[in-house]
Formats: structure tokens, C-alpha cells, sequence
């Protein structure tokens, strides 16, 4: 397998669920925006030029949550996926998608008006909106970990989906500090290996 990956991305997601599940890896590193990622090869991969992409074989897939769905379902054996029948598999699949569906639009508001605009072109309206939004969205899932460790009882997919787009928001200034269960959350999230050797790759 072969991932295509940049630092502080969503790529990480890809490369902490490999980890997690200690299958081999190779990897290709970019920048994000750098011009290599919009070269007509690369774009073969991913079309819109952007990380993650997993090539598996005759396999390619380009967007983070069916990349984490696709290797679980292929790799895990049953891991990090509640049974179907199983009452914390809606918890599951609620917060496997909540990532997207929710925190990472705000999150995307934020990392293009603060570090991809130039200065003169940013709006701090923008800004402000997307972290009091980002703030109120991170209040379910502070309502969500009270009394449990991670989303679906045990680590899960769910968590490298939803944990990671926690972790970008809170360091991205969404204010946590009266959110007691997800600030534990976090630090449970990043003192696992796997996701520091992510986060080191």
C-alpha cells in the first residue's frame, strides 16, 4: 500500500489507522500546496491535487473517511469496528461521520483564512464565526465522552475520524477549556504511538 501523505492533514488519518493496525506502509510526502501536488501524474491519483490518497493494487481511493472505512473493512479483521448488532454501533457510525459532516468545514474556514490567504485578503469575520461554531459542535462531543473513554465504548475507527478532527480544532483555537471529557479525550488520543508516529511522519 502507498499513501500520500502531508504533515497536518487529513492524510494523518490514514497513516494512524495503518499504525494502529501494523499493516506496512509506504509513503510519498508533500507539502501542502506545493506545485508537485497539482502535476498531471499526480492528479491521475487525486484530481482535485490534494492528500490523503491510498493506492492498494489496482485500488485508489482519495478522501479520508472511505480510505479509514476501506481498510477497515479489508484489514482489520474485525477491530476497531463494533459488530453490527452491537448497541454502541450507531455511537459508531455518528461519530465516524461527524468529523466531516460538522468540525471540518469550520475547521477548513480557519486554516484558509489564517494560514493559506494573504494577509490582505483574509476576513476575521469569517474567522470568528467558524470558532464559535467549531466551539459549539465540539460541546456535543464533550456531552458525548462523559463517562467513557473514546466514542464507541473502545477505540474505533470513529475516533482516528472524529479524535483527529478534535485534535486540529483545538489547536486551531477552539476554546475546550470548559469541556472537561474532551480535553481528557485529546490527551488520551495523543498519547497512543501510533497516532505520534503519524503525527512524526
Amino acid at each position: 500500500m502507498k499513501v500520500y501523505y502531508a504533515p497536518n492533514s487529513r492524510a494523518v488519518r490514514a497513516v494512524w489507522l495503518l499504525e494502529e493496525l501494523g499493516l506496512p506502509y509506504e509513503l510519498e510526502t508533500f507539502k501542502l500546496g506545493e506545485k508537485r501536488m497539482r502535476e498531471p501524474g499526480y492528479l491521475k491519483i487525486h484530481p482535485l491535487g490534494r492528500v490523503p490518497a491510498l493506492e492498494d493494487g489496482e485500488i485508489t481511493l482519495f478522501e479520508s473517511g472511505a480510505i479509514v472505512q476501506y481498510l477497515l473493512a479489508k484489514y482489520a479483521g474485525g477491530r476497531l469496528v463494533p459488530d453490527s448488532l452491537s448497541p454502541e454501533f450507531a455511537n459508531y457510525l455518528q461519530w465516524l461521520h461527524y468529523a466531516e459532516g460538522m468540525l471540518m468545514a469550520q475547521v477548513n474556514i480557519i486554516v484558509v483564512e489564517t494560514l493559506f490567504l494573504p494577509e490582505e485578503k483574509r476576513n476575521p469575520v469569517n474567522v470568528d464565526r467558524a470558532r464559535k461554531l467549531l466551539t459549539k459542535m465540539l460541546s456535543a462531543v464533550d456531552n458525548a465522552l462523559e463517562g467513557r473513554e473514546y466514542f464507541a465504548g473502545e477505540f474505533s475507527g470513529a475516533d482516528i475520524m472524529t479524535g483527529h478532527a478534535c485534535i486540529a480544532s483545538a489547536r486551531l483555537g477552539a476554546d475546550i477549556s470548559d469541556k472537561p471529557h474532551l480535553s481528557s479525550y485529546i490527551d488520551r488520543l495523543l498519547a497512543r504511538p501510533a497516532l505520534q508516529k503519524a503525527f512524526a511522519t
